[in-house]
């Protein structure tokens, strides 16, 4: 079944209106607070130090997300969507005149009103924005539809921060920047008109309007949840406590470190958002089209890497009699370093995130969703104004520069992410799979969708090489319990994996009858319990590349436990470096081509001869 673009989804109406409406509320967002912030910098005669007023600024959009995301959670359960969605859009209309009476009377205390209202408004968006996602989308549009979102908001991000940086670079801003905020918000109310209708999940919920106790209750809904998703809204919130430093010092970096204009700061904002935006594209190829969270790790060590060679690039830029204009500041060789590792923070960043928020979506319950979803807003909330905080201790009584916290953020990544792969090596197990899958084999799939999306079934597969567990397990998205020869169990490195992904290991009965038994017996539980087995039944790696007799093992597992059979087959792995080839040879067939196929479900009582032949004619003649 060959795989769709995500880009598809934009022509289907579940999707477009949803994504437009979206999109132009993330870049309403970035106009209003951009030029808020280059009004601050640039335009306002203030007393206040400007740097101080930024992170004031970046107080206020995020502190409604503590305050109010519980309440966006309950409204997200208890409405219809769609419904929901377009009052969120009305409020917004109502906020953003607000903000351009502030810029149009010259009002500070306005605009941080609107500001504030601003966040209110994201706040009760955002469990609404991320629970109708697995709602409108096929679990294999889950990963598109997030990356679409996230490249959207990205996107958003690039076109609000330069439409801010035109707006304000006229005489007369404040006419403009009113008349866009309020055209772009009306704008988004209208297209959250074609949304379609999407049910509410829980429309008998009580709301409890006391804010405090309700944050609490879900944030510790949110962090009650299994190991993968309350850790995985733990890495979640990270991102963000990242994102907001980078975000909110890039301003005064470009102006104080890069000596640059207005243009400087668009520039550089523009680099990172691209970056998100690419990563976020290619989360989808590179994870298959399914949830592939061994791409967080990957998206880790290149969030630190490119932090650290931030660091080390800054400093020593020339000065001038003026701010340094965008095109002068392209013309220093040391600029496109630095420009280079905006951009690696955002790609990598883009492969962080997206399949956080997709492991999120797709492992919680629907009744669930929303209120997860904003107990991580309210986590996400309480980072970012930790990061704010962070920055201000860190820069003001520190003592630090902007450069030095980029370092400082940077190696308490490594820390943070250490401690969540160490809580659930998955993260961990899923990259080496991932990794395996993307540099010494290039993997294709046939078949595939015959292997049921819920409950029990044993996969049969022929034995090829050390590796054909991580293959096939990296190759299926659902989690697979592989019965393995317990030799090959206990090899170095592997033995993670497979401790991880839950294998048992197997003996023969002459061989060790204690591992024998115990073998049956968890093979039959996992069974009970509605998961997929797959079980090697030749009972080793084959020595010439043919397929070998079936075991009887398989027909005792059968026998006990009557589930349905899915053959598989492995290709083209005879001969690489993995197998028990003779010839083989550390480069040989390295990137090499092989393939997974799976066949018709066969009955419990097939018998194994049955199944061999059919796993025979799967592989075909390529060994």
């Amino acid at each position: 079944m060959k795989s769709r673009s995500q880009f598809a989804l934009l022509g289907t109406r579940r999707f477009l209106p949803f994504f437009v409406t979206q999109l132009l509320g993330a870049f309403n967002d970035n106009v209003f607070k951009q030029s808020l912030i280059l009004a601050i910098l640039y335009k306002l005669s203030l007393a206040a130090d400007p740097a101080l007023l930024v992170n004031i600024c970046a107080l206020l959009f995020i502190l409604p997300f503590f305050l109010f995301s519980a309440l966006g959670g309950q409204f997200g359960e208890k409405f219809a969507k769609d419904a929901l969605i377009r009052a969120i859009k009305l409020a917004e209309i109502v906020i953003m005149a607000i903000g351009a009476a502030g810029f149009l009377l010259n009002l500070l205390p306005l605009m941080f009103l609107a500001l504030f209202g601003m966040g209110v408004h994201s706040a009760l968006f955002g469990p609404v924005k991320y629970s109708i996602l697995p709602q409108a989308l096929r679990d294999d549009e889950l990963v598109g539809g997030n990356a679409l979102v996230e490249m959207g908001t990205f996107l958003a991000i690039l076109g609000g921060t330069i439409g801010a940086g035109v707006l304000m670079s006229s005489d007369g801003y404040a006419h403009w920047v009113g008349a866009a905020v309020v055209s772009v918000a009306v704008l988004g109310y209208l297209s959250s008109r074609g949304i379609p209708r999407v049910a509410a999940a829980l429309p008998g919920l009580e709301l409890d309007w006391n804010i405090f106790r309700q944050s609490w209750r879900i944030l510790r809904m949110g962090l009650g949840q299994r190991p993968s998703v309350s850790r995985s809204l733990v890495g979640n919130s990270w991102f963000w406590f990242l994102g907001a430093i980078y975000l909110t010092q890039i301003p005064t970096y470009a102006k104080s470190l890069l000596f640059g204009d207005e243009g400087v700061v668009t520039l550089i904002l523009t680099v990172f958002s691209v970056g998100i935006a690419l990563g976020s594209a290619l989360c989808e190829k590179l994870s298959g089209h399914k949830v592939e969270i061994g791409l967080v790790p990957f998206g880790s060590f290149g969030l630190s890497l490119f932090g650290i060679l931030l660091w080390w690039h800054s400093g020593g830029f020339p000065q001038a009699a003026e701010p340094h204009t965008w095109l002068q500041v392209l013309g220093v060789p040391q600029a496109w370093l630095i420009l280079g590792d905006v951009l690696g923070l955002g790609v990598f960043g883009g492969f962080y995130i997206v399949p956080l928020y997709a492991l999120i979506q797709s492992r919680t319950r629907e009744d669930e969703r929303a209120r997860v979803i904003a107990a991580n807003n309210i986590l996400n909330a309480l980072l970012m104004v930790l990061s704010a905080i962070v920055s201000i201790l860190l820069l003001t009584v520190a003592g630090l520069s902007i450069p030095q916290l980029f370092l400082v953020v940077s190696l308490m990544n490594i820390a943070v992410n250490a401690y969540i792969f160490k809580i659930v090596p998955e993260f961990g197990m899923r990259f080496l799979i991932w990794l395996l899958g993307h540099s010494v084999y290039r993997v294709e799939h046939r078949g595939l969708e015959r292997i049921p999306e819920e409950g029990a079934a044993l996969l049969v597969c022929n034995h090829v090489s050390y590796v054909d567990a991580l293959l096939i397990g990296g190759a299926v998205r659902r989690p697979v319990r592989f019965v393995m020869y317990y030799k090959i169990y206990r090899m170095p490195v592997l033995n993670f994996v497979f401790r991880t992904a839950g294998t048992v290991p197997i003996a023969g009965r002459s061989e060790d009858l204690l591992i024998y038994d115990a073998a049956f017996k968890r093979i039959a539980e996992y069974l009970r319990n509605g998961e997929l087995v797959c079980i090697f039944p030749e009972g080793k790696l084959t020595l010439d590349g043919e397929i070998g007799e079936f075991k009887a093992g398989v027909e005792r597992v059968l026998e006990e436990n009557p589930v349905p059979v899915i053959p598989l087959a492995l290709q083209g792995l005879w001969g690489s470096f993995f197998s028990r080839d003779p010839q083989k040879g550390i480069f040989r067939r390295l990137w090499s081509r092989v393939g997974l196929v799976a066949g018709e479900p066969l009955e419990a009582d097939a018998g194994r001869a049955v199944m061999r032949e059919r796993v025979v004619e799967l592989r075909g003649e390529l060994r």
